[in-house]
This record gives structure tokens, C-alpha cells and sequence, in this order.
């Protein structure tokens, strides 16, 4: 893989109703690859596939945090541009790692993500800090405010735009400075009150839309009085967009019918989408990149497209999640 990019597995554990009905482990986990077998054909070989990291069952969020990304937030902090995200099935946990289950002491990368931006602004002496956040869905390919409060606006599908040095972009986005960690989460609970969730039979509670949570962080040296020409220096600015992911999904495994079944097509689509420009960037041959495929793809192509440049002023991380199959 690129080097801008790290793709990570974490295998979850078994579930209520699998242990219920006694499914049987069929997945055998290792640092780096996770193999598995076929059920219905016991005696043929595991197919074997190999991540930059794998994680157990039992590893907790903190150890992937620190881990894998750590460094990224790091960079972000100091100016420069990432991503991370979750991809897999509907019911892997892929909201469960990125935004944890509630509770502040499980929670995922986002919160983890927060925590860590604002004890190292805390800790700043010579720079002044302003942080941003906005939050939006991706909802059968139209664009929605998650953070706005005005109910009568809120379904508005906004409109993409690219602009000169500063890339793919919802400039009618709200965005709302903050401080602390505090009103990050409380902002980030309000989005996802208003997300677009909806029963399947793989979930009860399961993720109909993308969602895009971004925190922009602009810097710039801070000056006494006395201050010459020479020592005033530019703002500096660093992005982390942090994704969740509605799930890829078999539609007769879900039972997904009328509005339910519009969703699951306008997902798979979507994420169909996205593993071709992942697929085209790796390859490094392709002479075209499918980012125009989905909206999806147009909002991530400013860091996606630097897998491709391999811009050093980049640092990209792509975090997979995969369904332990039972």
C-alpha cells in the first residue's frame, strides 16, 4: 500500500443472537493477516489476507488509538491534513469503534480524537489556536447540515464545490467554533441526533446515511506587543474529517423493502464507489480517478487524492473495520 495509507482490521466478537445460536468461530486472527475458513467446506484451505495490523476481539479502542492514531491527530495539530474512517459490513462495529457506545469511559476514536486536540492546545504556549467543526450525511446522495438547528432547513440538499486552495467543499455548511472537548461532544450528539437510522435485520439500529465529522484547526503564532515585521508569521491550518460509514450490506439478508431497500442501494453504490477510487490510487497506473462516482467520493477526494501526489504535507489513514464472519 501507499505509504499515506494504513488499512487496519479489527474483528469483533460474537454477539448475542450468534451465541445463541452456537455459530461457530471460523476466523483465525494474526498481527498482520486474518485468515478465513469456509463452513460449508470444511477440508478446503483458509484464504488468508494480509492488513498493515490486525486486532483481536478483545483489543480495546485505547491500544488502536495510540497504536494507529495517534501520530495522525498529531499531524493534524501541526498543520496538515487526514482521515480516518471505518468501513464494513452493517453490524460490524464500525460506529461502536468510531464513536464508542455511550459511555466516556468506552468511547471511540472521535471522542479520543477530541480529548487528545485539546489537551495538546491546552499545553500551547506560542500559538493561538481557533478550531472549527462541522458535521454532515450523506443520505441517498443528498447532502444534509447534521449540526443545523433549524428544522425547516435541516433536509436542504447542499450543494459541492471546489474551490481554489482549499479543494472539494460544502461552503454552506454551518460550522461552529469551540473551545473544549465538552462542546465537541455536545455538538457531535446533536449531529447524531438527527442522523438517519433505521431497523434491519442485521441491526436494529443501523446507519443510513455517511456521515462526515470535520474538525478544521487554524494556527498562528502568538506575538508580544513589541512585533516586528520579521517575526509575524502565517496561518497555518490542518484538517482531520473523521467518517463513519453507513454498512455494505446484502439486501436479502436485510430485508430491506420500499424506502429501506432505496437506502441500501444508494449505500452500496456509494461504497462501490469509493473502492474504485481506492482501487485506481493504489494501482498508480490508472490514468483516471472515479471520484465524481458519488458525493461520497467528491467530499474525500481532497485527501485521496494526495495517495496518488503522495504530497508531503499529507498524512492520510484509512481504518477499516471488517464483520467477523460466524
Amino acid at each position: 500500500m501507499s505509504e499515506n495509507i494504513k488499512v487496519v482490521v479489527r474483528c469483533r466478537p460474537m454477539n448475542q443472537s450468534e451465541n445463541e445460536k452456537k455459530r461457530e468461530n471460523i476466523v483465525e486472527i494474526n498481527e498482520y493477516s486474518v485468515s478465513v475458513a469456509n463452513p460449508s467446506a470444511s477440508l478446503t484451505q483458509k484464504k488468508m489476507f494480509t492488513f498493515d495490523s490486525v486486532y483481536n476481539t478483545i483489543t480495546k479502542t485505547d491500544v488502536i488509538y495510540n497504536e494507529m492514531c495517534y501520530s495522525l491527530v498529531e499531524s493534524t495539530i501541526e498543520g496538515y491534513n487526514g482521515t480516518i474512517f471505518a468501513y464494513g459490513q452493517t453490524g460490524c462495529g464500525k460506529t461502536h469503534t468510531m464513536q464508542g457506545d455511550g459511555n466516556l469511559n468506552n468511547s471511540g476514536i472521535i471522542h479520543k480524537c477530541f480529548d487528545h486536540i485539546f489537551e495538546t492546545i491546552s499545553m500551547a504556549t506560542n500559538v493561538r489556536y481557533l478550531a472549527l467543526v462541522s458535521y454532515l450525511e450523506i443520505y441517498n446522495e443528498s447532502i444534509r447540515d447534521l449540526l443545523n438547528t433549524n428544522e425547516n432547513t435541516r433536509m436542504i440538499n447542499h450543494s459541492l464545490k471546489e474551490i481554489p486552495g482549499i479543494g472539494v467543499s460544502v461552503p454552506t455548511l454551518t460550522t461552529h467554533p469551540v473551545i473544549n472537548t465538552n462542546q465537541c461532544y455536545n455538538w457531535l450528539s446533536l449531529g447524531n441526533k438527527n442522523r438517519v437510522t433505521a431497523a434491519t435485520l442485521m441491526n436494529e439500529k443501523s446507519s443510513r446515511s455517511h456521515t462526515i465529522f470535520t474538525i478544521t484547526l487554524e494556527q498562528s503564532p502568538f506575538f508580544s506587543s513589541v512585533a516586528s515585521e520579521n517575526n509575524l508569521g502565517g496561518i497555518r491550518r490542518g484538517k482531520l474529517s473523521l467518517v463513519d460509514l453507513a454498512g455494505s450490506e446484502r439486501q436479502s439478508k436485510t430485508g430491506a423493502q420500499g424506502e429501506r431497500l432505496k437506502e441500501a442501494s444508494k449505500i452500496n453504490l456509494s461504497l462501490s464507489a469509493l473502492g474504485n477510487v481506492i482501487s485506481s490510487l493504489v494501482d498508480g497506473k490508472a490514468k483516471h480517478v472515479p471520484f465524481r462516482d458519488s458525493k461520497l467520493t467528491r467530499l474525500l477526494q481532497f485527501f485521496l487524492g494526495f495517495l496518488r501526489r503522495k504530497h508531503k504535507n499529507s498524512y492520510d489513514f484509512l481504518y477499516f473495520t471488517i464483520r467477523v464472519r460466524l
